[in-house]
Parts: structure tokens; C-alpha cells; sequence
């Protein structure tokens, strides 16, 4: 299958566990959702209790793309391990700060007005700092938007693995084909690490530790993809879940498992109907909309909170207990969420930033917090 042909799959399940994310947040943190649950019942019982396993499906894919760009063979294919991590640190920083400047925004703009625990608090200048670094998990400060944990712990899994490789790359007397090896072995030893012993210990879910494992299956499923003979890979893969959910079964796991599973079926033998949905060259024809949403799907996810936030606060003000209303509330949010997403994504995602831009937004989200703080009189 053509490199483009894997991009437009890709793009695919980015696409449908971007929408499953959004759709879980805004059944889960409500109050619209807590209004027209009688609508959907069982639909929102399944996206409240499940929806959020689509975040595996992202730490699979995660792997299986960083894989591909810092180690396609095994190897690292890259000179400075400190020059990939900062231009990754940069590229998440900047959409990220973005939209965190919005959800701060939102969330004092919505205060008044939407009493609800979903509604995060003013903030600190302690809290906005570790934000602003992506490490509000580490040192136990709230995030200032939901599900922005992924994003510190996405940023982690690309370092320890560019540092893994180069290290690898670093050692001294290994050949070119030696460290292919030692790659992968490592590689397939730590994802074991972590679905055997470290994912089971849920106080290391602030550390990229807790997710190799899911990580470490995309970055297998991506080597046996390209490899001559996918057969030794494949049954790496199906032994390390098989194994892992033997020793203590966990819904997170199994679906990292499954998704690795039919990435690597999809990838290496896909159906001649599949070939012809994405032919090579497809990348010139008009992409479908889950692979357009699959692209700005960082931005998407982003940016949703603060959106959901403020659709939220109006429909509650204006239709407080019509559950018609605020399903269509819910459907509203879900579309300029997307919406939104596209602008950040096209404004700023797709732009190359540099270090001077990650550092002034950084700044101008530690900067809003506190005006947002004086304003409510926080610290007067």
C-alpha cells in the first residue's frame, strides 16, 4: 500500500476517535448532556463510560508515527535526540498555548453565569505556569481544560523515545543493522514493561511509563508493516496483549491491542475495495471528511473544551429544561467545535513555529490567567 494511501487511513481512525473524544466530553461533563439524557439514554451511557478509550487508539497511532519519522528500520535516522524533542515541544506548545488562552477566557466568561462542577475554577499563577510546561499532572496542579493530560503525556512518549534511540545510535561499537536490533528488542521490552507491571500501577499515570505500552504496540505495528516478513512482528504483537490482559485485564489495554492488531492487517494486507477507496496519488483528490478531521484532529481536540463551555452556559440560559433543546445544544457545540478546530488549525497548527512564538504564547497564557484572576479579584 502507497505511503499516501497509509496516510489517508490513518488520517481515517484519527478522524473517528477525534469525534468519539469530543462526543464523550460532552456527554461526561454536561449540564446539556445531564438535561437530554432521557433522549439517549444508553447512547450516552456508552460515550460517558467508553468514549474515552478512543485516547488509546491516538497513543497507538502516536507510536506508530513516531516510529516512523524517528526510526522507520529500528534505528535512529536522526543526529541530535535534543533537537527532535525540541521542535516536537514547540509544535504541540504553540496551538496548545493557543487554546488554553481561550479556555481561561471561556471559563471566566461562562462563571457567572453556569454553576456546574464541569467549569474549571479561576486560576493560580502556579496552576497556569505548569500548564503552560505541560506538567500540571506532575506537580498536581488542575488542568485548565479537559483532556489536556494526553498532550504532556504525548510530548513525554516522543522524548523517551527519540532519547532511547539515540542512545541506542550513541553506543559504542554497534553497526547500523546491530542497532535495528537493539531497537527494536528495547522497544518491544519496554512496551512489555509497561503492559505486564507499570500500567497496573495507576499512581504512574502521570508518566509516559504508564502509556509505552500502548505507544510501544504502534511503534511494533509500524515495523511490521514495513518489514519483508510481518509474520514474527504480528505475533509479537498478539502474544504481548494476549499476555497482558491474561495477567490483569484492563478495557484500555485491550482496545491499544485491537487497534495495533487491525492496524498492521489494515496496513499490510488491505482489501482490494480498500485500494480502491484509497488509491496511490490520493492525496491530490478531495480528502473525505473523517481524513479532514483526522488531520486538525490535535486542534480539534484542543479546542473543543472552551467551545463546549460557552454552548453549554448559553443553552442553559435560555432552555435550562427542555431536553430537545439541549440535544440540540449538544449537536451545535459538537459542529463549532469543529469549527473552531479548523481555524486553529489552519491559522496556527499547520504553521512552523519556533521557539520566539511558543515562548510569547506561553507567556501570554500565564499573562491572561492573571488578568482573569485580578479581574475576579482573586488577588485583590
Amino acid at each position: 500500500m502507497s505511503s499516501a494511501s497509509r496516510s489517508s487511513l490513518i488520517d481515517t481512525v484519527k478522524g473517528l476517535a477525534c469525534a468519539t473524544i469530543v462526543a464523550h466530553h460532552l456527554v461526561f461533563y454536561g449540564p446539556m448532556s445531564d438535561v437530554a439524557l432521557p433522549l439517549m439514554p444508553q447512547v450516552m451511557a456508552w460515550l460517558s463510560q467508553h468514549g474515552r478509550m478512543a485516547v488509546q487508539v491516538f497513543l497507538v497511532l502516536g507510536g506508530y508515527l513516531a516510529a516512523a519519522s524517528l526510526a522507520p528500520t529500528g534505528a535512529a535516522r536522526f543526529d541530535s535526540a535534543s533537537e527532535q524533542i525540541g521542535r516536537r515541544f514547540v509544535r504541540l506548545a504553540v496551538p496548545y498555548a493557543v487554546a488554553m488562552v481561550l479556555a481561561v477566557l471561556a471559563s471566566a466568561a461562562v462563571r457567572p453565569f453556569l454553576d456546574h462542577p464541569s467549569v474549571p475554577g479561576e486560576p493560580s499563577p502556579a496552576q497556569l505556569v505548569a500548564n503552560a510546561l505541560m506538567i500540571q499532572d506532575i506537580v498536581g496542579e488542575e488542568a485548565l481544560s479537559a483532556g489536556v493530560w494526553y498532550v504532556g503525556i504525548d510530548f513525554q512518549l516522543f522524548a523517551l523515545a527519540a532519547l532511547l534511540f539515540s542512545a541506542v545510535r550513541r553506543w559504542p561499537g554497534v553497526s547500523r543493522p546491530q542497532a535495528e536490533r537493539l531497537g527494536k528488542a528495547l522497544v518491544l521490552a519496554g512496551t512489555a514493561l509497561s503492559l505486564l507491571w507499570l500500567n497496573r500501577e495507576a499512581g504512574l499515570d502521570m508518566w509516559a511509563c504508564y502509556f509505552f505500552g500502548s505507544y510501544g504496540l504502534g511503534m511494533l505495528a509500524c515495523w511490521t508493516v514495513r518489514a519483508p516478513r510481518a509474520r514474527a512482528g504480528l505475533l509479537a504483537i498478539a502474544a504481548l496483549g494476549v499476555v497482558a490482559l491474561a495477567v490483569e485485564f484492563r478495557e484500555r489495554i485491550a482496545v491499544a491491542w485491537v487497534a495495533a492488531l487491525v492496524l498492521v492487517l489494515w496496513l499490510r494486507w488491505g482489501q482490494p475495495w480498500l485500494s480502491a477507496r484509497w488509491p496511490a496519488g490520493a492525496s491530490s483528490a478531495v480528502p473525505h471528511p473523517l481524513e479532514r478531521l483526522g488531520r486538525m484532529s490535535y486542534s480539534v481536540f484542543l479546542v473543543h473544551f472552551p467551545v463546549c463551555l460557552l454552548v453549554n452556559a448559553a443553552f442553559q440560559q435560555a432552555w435550562r429544561d427542555s431536553a430537545a433543546m439541549n440535544l440540540l445544544g449538544m449537536a451545535t457545540a459538537f459542529g463549532l467545535s469543529l469549527a473552531a478546530g479548523r481555524l486553529l488549525y489552519w491559522r496556527v497548527e499547520r504553521h512552523v513555529p519556533s521557539w520566539t512564538v511558543a515562548l510569547r504564547w506561553q507567556a501570554g497564557l500565564v499573562g491572561t490567567g492573571v488578568v482573569v484572576a485580578f479581574a475576579a479579584g482573586r488577588f485583590g
